[in-house]
């Protein structure tokens, strides 16, 4: 999975760079590369990113509920 993203992310980068060169130079297709990267960025390459992410419930010590809003409470005081 690790690979897959960091092979999303080679063809995100070659994309927007072909995209700005065809800005550069004034291509008319250049605006609709330019788009197609950004929603590619959008609707595949980022939920791909946080599924792979979270995937192993990393980011449950972040969570604020009610058990660590009190444990934090009770140690301050």
């Amino acid at each position: 999975m690790k690979s897959l993203v960091k092979l999303l992310f080679i063809i995100f980068l070659l994309w927007i760079s072909i995209g700005g060169y065809l800005e550069y130079t004034e291509h008319p297709k250049g605006p609709i590369v330019m788009g197609l990267g950004v929603m590619y960025l959008s609707f595949i390459f980022m939920p791909i990113f946080i599924y792979w992410r979270y995937k192993d419930g990393k980011y449950k010590k972040y969570i604020l509920n009610d058990k660590t809003l009190l444990g934090k409470i009770k140690n301050d005081d």
